[in-house]
């Protein structure tokens, strides 16, 4: 094995960051359209001219401090060889009912494959009825990959494959599967728990619910995204782990669609800090916060808990709210959770990225300590940030956040170091 390899090591949300996997959005965001955007998730299209620079700005940051994989990139070189190359256009032309792309998309080389499976594959009018059809994609594009968060999440020494609650997400999570199987950068294993322990066919995961707030200790939201059945799979896995685990799980509403996940209402900040949309994580009384054990290989117990906070208390982890949008105005609250505005990103413990477009919650963190730091101050080192105990980099996000996503939906990080808890 080569020393180079990467191991997976992800056992908290704030360990410092050492390698992390991100997808630079491209024309594929572009590729929508008015009348394909609500089948692509969005609410609204995005301008790619004005995405792309904020996008590299994050980049930029996340260069500075770890390692950052894109997946294009990786997705290149994983291609190169011819039997993952046909394994996996054959599990995608399967999946998604275009066995007629196979022959097209096998005689194209590596990068134009990547380029095509990622941006779209047009479809060729040979017939009547695709002649007919007013569809322009045999492959649809994929404007949601650069939310690298979702199809795939590490948790501790894994790599956990989700199943997508929608069909058109499922080739990311494909694409992701097979970069973790073969690429030669990463020592792991996959593991695909919906595919392994489901057999309702109604489970479904994403990594934007799932949360490692310990090695032990695991949050998920159940949403729009995650359904019961998904946790019942992560529990099934779990089961087969040695050892005591805790599984505090959150219902969310499905309507706004900003609630879409529990990284949209919950993130980890600092050891003893988060940032919270208080109406639900506090203050809802409709939406309930479950607490299961598993010891070895059972469950031992499942009981209702007053909310996340208190329910990781019991567990050691004493955590000081920070309020998403401020104290004072459940309005402010609303529109800045609307905009990514519990999203955040740690690279370390207190030391954060997140979307500089939220001043109140800026203001909130401020308060409660956070230097705020421009992102363009630390690329052009007229901010040292080695400087500050903790602190909060503010990415431009106006284009990035009306994609319904913020700085932790956009990362997938694969190995961080050990908090001294």
């Amino acid at each position: 094995m080569s020393a180079d390899k990467i191991n997976i090591n992800v056992h908290s949300e704030i360990g410092e960051l050492e390698a992390v996997i991100i997808h630079t959005p491209g024309p594929e965001v572009e590729n929508m359209t008015p009348e394909n955007a609500a089948r692509a998730l969005y609410s609204d299209i995005l301008n790619l001219s004005v995405a792309l620079p904020e996008y590299n700005e994050f980049k930029a940051v996340l260069e500075k401090v770890a390692r950052v994989f894109d997946v294009k990139d990786l997705l290149n070189d994983i291609l190169t060889n011819e039997k993952v190359k046909a394994s996996l256009i054959s599990r995608i032309c399967r999946h998604e009912s275009v066995e007629d792309a196979c022959t097209l998309l096998g005689d194209l080389n590596d990068v134009e494959l990547a380029r095509q499976l990622i941006e779209g594959v047009e479809m060729h009018k040979n017939t009547l009825t695709k002649y007919l059809d007013n569809e322009r994609y045999s492959l649809h594009p994929l404007p949601n990959f650069f939310f690298t968060r979702d199809a795939s999440f590490s948790m501790n020494d894994k790599v956990m494959i989700s199943h997508m609650a929608s069909k058109v997400r499922e080739r990311e999570a494909l694409i992701m599967e097979a970069i973790f199987d073969y690429h030669p950068a990463f020592s792991t294993q996959t593991v695909n728990p919906v595919k392994s322990f489901d057999r309702t066919g109604k489970a479904t995961i994403e990594g934007g619910d799932v949360i490692i707030a310990r090695e032990d200790v695991f949050l998920s939201g159940i949403s729009g995204r995650t359904s019961s059945q998904g946790i019942d799979a992560l529990l099934e896995y779990l089961k087969t782990k040695p050892g005591t685990k805790h599984l505090i799980l959150q219902e969310l509403p499905y309507q706004p669609e900003s609630f879409i996940h529990l990284d949209m209402v919950f993130t980890f900040l600092d050891k003893d800090k988060c940032m919270i949309f208080e109406p639900l994580i506090l203050h809802s009384s409709r939406h309930l916060t479950i607490h299961i054990i598993i010891e070895e290989s059972k469950v031992v117990q499942i009981k209702e808990e007053k909310n996340i906070l208190d329910s990781l208390k019991k567990l050691g982890m004493d955590l000081e709210p920070v309020l998403c949008g401020g104290a004072n105005e459940s309005f402010i609250m609303e529109r800045e959770q609307w905009q990514s505005g519990a999203n955040f990103f740690a690279i370390a413990p207190g030391k954060i990225i997140g979307y500089g477009r939220n001043t109140y919650t800026m203001n909130e963190l401020n308060r409660h300590g956070f230097e705020v730091i421009k992102a363009k101050d630390v690329i052009k080192e007229r901010v040292k940030i080695e400087d500050y105990a903790k602190y909060v980099i503010t990415i431009e996000g106006d284009e990035l956040s009306r994609g319904g996503g913020g700085a932790r939906c956009m990362t997938m990080p694969i190995s961080r170091k050990d908090v001294d808890w």
